[in-house]
C-alpha cells in the first residue's frame, strides 16, 4: 500500500510517498480502505517541528489522525456486520495512507446522506465545534465573533451560531474568505488583516457576548478586548502566533469565562459522541462542512503548502 512518511522535520517536501505492507487487523480491530484523509493545521506545525511543546512526536513518523472510508476486513471478536460499512475513525497516526487498522470501538458510522468527503471534514473540526458549543454555549440574541471563520472549524461555528439565532460576526482574511463566510450566514464580516477591524466590529455589533478564537496571536488578543464584562472566550486556535490565552487577572477582573485548548482534548467516547452529533447535523441539512480543496495522496505536500499559505477556503483533504 501507499503511505506518507516524514523522516525529518522541515518543509512540505519532507512528506514522502512510500510503499509499505498493508496492515491486517488483529483481535478487536478492523481494516479500513481509506477514501479521504483529514488534514489539519497542526499537522503542518508538527511536520515543521514547531509543535513539540504540545505533541511528543519525533521523526520518523507517519502523519494523519483521521480517515473516512469503508471497512474491508474485521478481526477476531468484531461484529462482521461492520464489513462494507462506510465509517469515519480517528487514528493514532498514519492516516495519510491507502489502508489503516483501527480498533472497532473507534468506528463511527457515516449516515447515508453524508458524503465521505464531508465526513472526513468533520472528524476533528466537527468534534471541536460541537464540543465548544457545549462548553461555550450560544444563546439566541448573543453577539458572537468567530475568528479564522473561513477555516474548517470556523465555518461550522458560524453556521451553528447563526442557526441558534445569534448575531454572528465573522473575521477572515481576503475577499474570497469573506464572501464564503457571508454565504454561511454571518451577519457582519470583517478582515482582520486590515487596520481598524475591531472598530468596525464595535460599530456594527457592539460589545460581544462570545468569542470563538481560532486564529490566536494578535488577532485573538484584539478579539478578547471586544468582549463585554461577563462574556465567554475560547482560545482554541494558534495559526496567527500561538494561543491567545488572556491574562487570568484581566479575565477575572472582567468576569470573563475562558476556555483553552486543553478543554477540547476530549476522551475517545466524548469525541465519538460529538462526531456523531456533527454527522447527524449534516445529514439533517443544518450545517455543511466548507471543503475548499482536495488533493490526491501523492500531493500531500501541496495540501500542507495550501494550509500554511492560507490558500484554502475551508478544509483541505487528501483523497485516496
Amino acid at each position: 500500500m501507499r503511505v506518507i512518511e516524514v523522516d525529518r522535520f522541515g518543509g512540505p517536501e519532507e512528506l514522502r510517498l512510500v510503499e509499505a505492507p498493508a496492515p491486517s487487523p488483529g483481535a478487536g480491530e478492523v481494516a479500513v480502505d481509506v477514501a479521504v484523509a483529514d488534514t489539519l493545521w497542526v499537522d503542518t506545525a508538527i511536520r515543521a517541528g514547531h509543535a513539540e511543546q504540545w505533541f511528543p512526536i519525533r521523526p520518523p513518523y507517519r502523519p494523519g489522525a483521521g480517515v473516512a472510508g469503508t471497512v474491508d476486513v474485521v478481526g477476531a471478536g468484531v461484529d462482521p456486520g461492520w464489513t462494507g460499512r462506510r465509517v469515519v475513525a480517528h487514528t493514532a497516526a498514519g492516516g495519510y495512507a491507502d489502508r489503516v487498522v483501527v480498533p472497532a470501538e473507534a468506528l463511527v458510522p457515516v449516515p447515508d446522506p453524508v458524503a465521505l468527503t464531508d465526513a472526513a471534514a468533520l472528524l476533528h473540526d466537527g468534534v471541536t465545534a460541537f464540543g465548544l458549543l457545549d462548553l461555550v454555549p450560544v444563546r439566541p440574541g448573543d453577539r458572537v465573533l468567530v475568528t479564522a471563520a473561513a477555516g474548517g472549524l470556523g465555518a461550522l461555528l458560524v453556521q451553528a451560531a447563526h442557526a441558534t439565532g445569534a448575531v454572528v460576526v465573522a473575521a477572515a482574511r481576503g475577499a474570497r474568505k469573506r464572501e464564503a463566510v457571508r454565504r454561511l450566514g454571518a451577519d457582519v464580516v470583517v478582515d482582520y488583516s486590515e487596520p481598524g477591524w475591531t472598530d468596525r466590529v464595535r460599530a456594527e455589533a457592539g460589545d460581544l457576548d462570545v468569542v470563538y478564537d481560532g486564529a490566536g496571536g494578535d488577532h485573538g488578543r484584539a478579539a478578547f478586548a471586544l468582549l463585554r464584562p461577563g462574556g465567554r472566550f475560547s482560545a482554541h486556535g494558534a495559526p496567527a502566533g500561538g494561543f491567545a490565552v488572556p491574562d487570568p487577572a484581566q479575565a477575572d477582573a472582567r468576569q470573563i469565562t475562558v476556555t483553552g485548548i486543553r478543554d477540547v482534548q476530549f476522551d475517545p467516547a466524548t469525541m465519538r459522541r460529538h462526531l456523531a452529533s456533527a454527522l447527524a447535523a449534516v445529514a439533517a441539512g443544518r450545517i455543511r462542512p466548507l471543503v475548499g480543496g482536495t488533493f490526491p495522496l501523492d500531493r500531500a505536500a501541496d495540501a500542507h503548502r495550501a494550509i500554511e499559505e492560507r490558500a484554502v477556503v475551508g478544509k483541505a483533504l487528501l483523497t485516496v
